[in-house]
């Protein structure tokens, strides 16, 4: 398996010739600009991260904002540069914003490889940011360095966070860092069968176990956060490196960046149990749920009983304390989760439902909250639906105004709310196709109920009122549900395929 491994890292690899390819530089820090150096970028100040909603775009599915820069593009390719850049984006940042977005993930943005590689069945472009040319550049397909600290301005002016996305464990296919022979070495030589010395997919594969390699990685990333003020990184890959370099890594972050400095890692297959090893030493804040997608969807379109659903939702709370899961329906990886319903927009408005009033970090993949089309790879990576509004490289595209309106709603709801980010949860039915829990943050006497129902015909049930709302009329804060009071609690009752968070002014006792 090894010898075959290494033999398709060959194929993979096999390009142009050097000459075609430039050198990259050492790892040192990224070059100053007197524009930066006069305007010096921070952090915003620390800030509860299990408050944020976090959304996810791929920089070139966005907006085209400068055509100067758009090198090797082909919009009708599915593996090309579509020309999305980071002016693009900050020009039309408001879009997102108005959603009630808090915090902003953005693919990686160093000097990506210049040319295609065909193993996909078709010319496969590093339009994603994922596959590394040169750590210490800026790619010019995405902008320029004054463009990404403009982006960072635009977002903390709006109180928003920005998170850039970090690759330690491999380059680029064909990437120059396979000739300079400052680094050459630091590759690995013959590809093994565990997580730490395979190479993913065939790409060049670091050995980051390696104080030198691991030295030479760190040292080139760090300074874009310093340098532009970030807020965290979204780390990828990180099962594929070891503890010990998270650990370093964690250390050097604290020094450098202080102690707030926030870290998001992919470790593909992640839950509260697989997380935990990262969590134990802080090696990361928060890692993806890979899990939530898979049992939310199957509940909302009946698969599986609303108990088992119930226990599960109970079972996320019991992540390590000061830790957070990330969980998202559709992402860059996967296919999405409207395509996964089969288009179905009223089942997904109930997994959004769910997915903003669950505990964790929620996680919004650019366009779903409009109905993009986010369908198997490469057909998760589309672009960005503007229908009318003609923005480049998604104008015409359709999207839907009215999902968009139930996610503001949902986005505003529980940021109103400190139930719903930081409170605990007890299911309180769980009968037939009607679930009901409720969400309750004892340091705010905030409480909200939450309710959904998958099936087809209209549901009741009753429940007793939590003690946070007094004798203060309850009211459905999505407009859905119809509510009666009485001695014995409250009656809720549910259209079908609907939701509803209810919710009483805490008063009188």
């Amino acid at each position: 398996m090894a010898r075959l491994r290494t033999i398709l890292q060959i194929l993979l690899l096999a390009g142009p010739p050097a000459a075609c390819l430039h050198a990259p530089r050492a790892a040192t820090p990224v070059a100053a600009t007197t524009a930066l150096q006069a305007a010096p970028l921070a952090p915003l100040p620390p800030r509860p991260w299990a408050d944020e909603v976090l959304y996810f775009v791929l920089i070139d599915r966005f907006v085209d904002g400068d055509t100067a820069n758009d090198r090797n593009v082909d919009r009708a390719a599915k593996g090309a540069f579509h020309g999305g850049d980071l002016k693009g984006l900050t020009a039309h940042l408001d879009e997102i914003v108005s959603l009630g977005i808090t915090a902003i993930w953005i693919n990686p943005v160093v000097k990506n490889i210049d040319l295609p590689v065909t193993g996909a069945g078709f010319p496969d472009w590093a339009y994603h940011g994922y596959w590394a040319d040169d750590f210490t550049r800026i790619d010019p397909r995405f902008g320029t360095e004054e463009e990404l600290a403009d982006l960072v301005r635009a977002c903390h002016a709006r109180g928003v966070r920005v998170l850039l996305d970090v690759v330690y464990n491999h380059a680029g296919y064909n990437s120059a860092y396979l000739r300079d022979p400052k680094v050459r070495g630091y590759f690995r030589t013959e590809c093994g069968d565990d997580d730490l010395t395979s190479c993913l997919s065939g790409l060049p594969d670091f050995e980051t176990e390696r104080p030198v390699v691991r030295d030479f990685l760190i040292g080139a990333q760090l300074p874009w956060a310093r340098r532009f003020g970030l807020d965290g990184f979204r780390l990828d890959t990180v099962k594929h490196v070891d503890h010990d370099f998270w650990q370093v890594h964690r250390r050097r972050v604290d020094a450098e960046l202080g102690k707030d400095f926030f870290l998001l890692g992919e470790v593909w297959g992640g839950d509260k149990d697989v997380l935990d090893p990262w969590f134990a030493d802080r090696e990361l804040d928060a890692g993806f749920d890979f899990g939530f997608q898979g049992s939310t969807l199957g509940w909302v379109m009946g698969r599986g009983r609303s108990v088992a659903y119930g226990r599960y939702l109970e079972q996320r709370h019991k992540v390590r304390a000061g830790r957070l899961l990330s969980h998202y329906l559709s992402s860059h990886d996967v296919e999405g989760g409207l395509s996964q319903m089969g288009g179905d927009h009223e089942r997904f408005r109930l997994a959004a439902a769910l997915q903003l009033t669950t505990a964790g970090l929620p996680m919004i993949y650019y366009g779903e909250e409009v109905g993009r089309a986010i369908g198997k790879w490469p057909d998760n990576r589309t672009d960005m639906p503007w229908g009318d509004k003609g923005f480049l490289p998604g104008a015409g595209v359709a999207r839907d105004e009215g999902l968009r309106d139930w996610y503001r709603k949902l986005i505003s709801t529980r940021r109103a709310h400190p139930a719903l980010s930081q409170g605990n949860h007890r299911t309180l039915s769980s009968e037939g196709d009607l679930l009901v829990f409720l969400r309750e943050d004892p340091a705010s006497a905030d409480a909200v109920v939450v309710a959904v129902n998958r099936g087809e015909l209209e549901a009741t049930t009753r429940i007793q009122r939590p003690a946070a709302w007094g004798t203060a009329p309850a009211v459905d804060l999505l407009g859905t549900a119809r509510l009666l009071a009485g001695e014995d609690g409250l009656q809720l009752t549910l259209p079908p395929r609907s939701a509803a968070v209810v919710w009483a002014r805490p008063g009188p006792r």
